[in-house]
């Protein structure tokens, strides 16, 4: 065989630089480590990340073993669970763009907007609460305890923030950073929709997203 033979049969066929197949086995073998990697960075067991995908504990464990072939139709419910981009989940070459397309994920009475894609440490949100129902103001506020820190700036409304029995009324243009093993809450003491940013932790963002009904 020539030399030009021998390349030409190197770069061309199954299982050589040019076989698109080859690509895309590669970019699947690198699903599973990505999937679990995203999941422990989140702090979510398969148990409760099965609970929000309506997928199987085993399917999930065979997907992060690499004993599944990952296909959309599994992908899909993962990457709205982490709320990342399915180029996330397998690894994809960034493509350049780095603007943020939040998806809103509604959780009671407010909407969370993911503005960034930080797996862990804190992650950035918009948070939209809407005005409470006249029969709701005089109801006693439950306050939630758990592990985290979190700070919120107020874009519009008025922001009622109870830590203990204290409570603040923040305006537009206030913010506030507190612990948030301390009791707390966090809703709308006006007549319009209550627009903040929010910085949560890890622990602090599983409370607000995944475990708020």
């Amino acid at each position: 065989m020539t030399d030009a033979a021998m390349t030409d049969a190197a770069t061309s066929g199954p299982g050589s630089l040019d076989d698109p197949t080859t690509g895309i086995t590669e970019a699947l073998s690198r699903v599973a480590p990505r999937l679990r990697e995203i999941r422990q960075a989140r702090g979510m067991t398969l148990s409760e990340v099965a609970e929000e995908t309506s997928l199987s504990v085993s399917t999930l464990s065979r997907l992060e073993s690499g004993g599944r072939r990952p296909s959309l139709d599994v992908l899909l419910p993962l990457a709205r669970c982490y709320r990342v981009p399915l180029d996330d989940l397998v690894g994809a070459p960034s493509t350049g763009d780095p603007r943020i397309h939040p998806k809103p994920v509604k959780r009671g009475d407010r909407v969370y907007l993911a503005l960034s894609r930080a797996t862990d440490g804190m992650q950035a949100f918009k948070v939209l609460v809407a005005p409470q129902r006249p029969s709701d103001r005089d109801k006693p506020v439950t306050l939630r305890v758990h592990e985290g820190t979190e700070w919120c700036y107020v874009l519009a409304g008025r922001l009622r923030l109870q830590l203990d029995d204290d409570v603040t009324i923040l305006e537009a243009g206030e913010a506030a950073e507190f612990d948030t093993t301390r009791p707390h809450s966090m809703t709308n003491d006006g007549d319009t929709t209550l627009e903040i940013l929010s910085l949560f932790s890890r622990q602090a963002e599983r409370s607000h997203i995944h475990e708020t009904g």
